[in-house]
């Protein structure tokens, strides 16, 4: 790591904007130069988009070009890129693959989706039995996944598969980078409670992956997995929010703007909803210093656990506070959204929507699993498949 401090991030942050004046410079250019520049995630390695600088000062460079008005690269629209394939290509990718993905995921260029979950292996993911089978220097893979967040526009997608059926479970899996324009990828979209397809089932057929677009060694799938969605987890529970941000500011401020809703037992229901929420953004800001000085740990469990269940509590404490209102549903239009937008909708939405929060990134009830083994010590589960060949499991 190098010695950069906060005074140089910001010269090299004003240098950043006097060439590329944010008002004058296309969106698309200004990103591009600022990656260049190694403003785009100032920890990650120089020429990769990164001064190899503390995590900490990334609030720097954001900060200052927030006053300038500059663009940012949409995170929530490439949000599996930033916070899933980056993190995972940059832990294990070649020095190839890392200069061929990173700059066009980061600037946004190209969207990434995540093929991990199937039909039969969604809590217990090792189960999964989508094949990839060597063909020279390709992998030919064949299979189905499903709840694919953004395959109906990502480019790119990051997969695993099993690649030898006769060892356990666990330690047949390899990781690839497919192309999801190449042929034999189908993307049908799932329509889910909220009337939107923002979610998609992903049909492989003979697609043929060049072994050069394999992640880590053949069987450490399972290995390079943990730090997605251990990412994951960190990226979706622990995201940076200001106090009363989120799903309980959209609460309180109708709380305060409309009296004649007020009773004395949503009051006290939104007071503890209030101090929950609060205690667990202190806990992301607590967790985003530990990664400044390592590696996402099971700590993101917790903090997706609590993401998801204070979600939805506050999502049925607006729709009890609105009451009659709170049953209206704006619009069931069938969409494909790039994104999940929920401060931007209304409280039906918000109150469907959130169901999901306990099932995407991993079910609440793997993750409460997590916490107790990883995180308070207790025994692990008693598991009878630990040493049996994959291909002898029974499903």
């Amino acid at each position: 790591m190098t010695t950069i401090d906060a005074a140089e991030i910001r010269r090299r942050t004003q240098e950043l904007l006097a060439a590329h004046p944010p008002a004058t410079t296309d969106r698309t250019e200004f990103l591009k130069a600022r990656f260049d520049a190694g403003l785009a995630w100032v920890h990650y390695p120089v020429g990769l988009g990164g001064l190899d600088a503390s995590r900490s000062l990334q609030p720097v460079v954001d900060a200052e070009l927030a006053a300038a008005d500059a663009p940012d690269n949409d995170p929530r629209r490439i949000g599996i890129g930033l916070g899933m394939a980056a993190p995972t290509i940059l832990g294990y990718g070649t020095d190839e693959q890392k200069q061929r993905f990173l700059r066009p995921l980061w600037v946004g260029e190209e969207v990434w989706c995540q093929l991990f979950s199937e039909p039969g292996a969604g809590s217990d993911l090792a189960a999964l039995g989508t094949r990839a089978v060597r063909d020279g220097e390709d992998w030919v893979v064949d299979g189905q996944k499903v709840w694919t967040s953004s395959a109906h526009v990502a480019r790119w997608a990051i997969l695993i598969a099993r690649t030898d059926p006769d060892v356990p479970k666990h330690r047949g899996i390899s990781y690839f980078l497919c192309d999801m324009t190449d042929p034999g990828v189908e993307v049908r979209p799932l329509r889910q409670i909220t009337g939107e397809a923002e979610f998609n089932e992903v049909f492989l057929t003979g697609v043929r992956i060049p072994d050069s677009r394999r992640l880590g060694a053949v069987g450490d799938g399972w290995k390079v997995a943990q730090t997605t969605l251990m990412n994951e987890r960190v990226s979706i529970g622990g995201a940076r929010i200001p106090r009363e941000g989120g799903m309980i500011g959209t609460v309180a401020r109708t709380w305060r703007e409309r009296p004649e809703l007020r009773t004395h037992d949503l009051h006290q229901r939104l007071l503890t909803l209030w101090v929950e929420a609060e205690v667990a953004r202190l806990t992301g800001e607590r967790l985003r210093q530990q990664l400044v000085a390592g590696q996402p740990g099971p700590e993101g469990s917790g903090m997706k656990l609590a993401f998801a269940r204070l979600n939805q509590e506050i999502s049925g404490l607006e729709v009890e506070l609105l009451s009659d209102e709170g049953l209206l549903y704006s619009d069931w239009t069938m969409r494909r959204p790039e994104l999940v937008d929920f401060t931007g909708r209304d409280a039906g939405y918000r109150y469907l929507r959130s169901k999901g929060n306990s099932i995407e990134g991993g079910t609440s009830e793997v993750l409460l699993n997590i916490v107790a083994e990883r995180v308070l010590g207790l025994p692990v589960e008693p598991r009878n498949d630990k040493d049996v060949a994959w291909k002898d499991l029974s499903r």
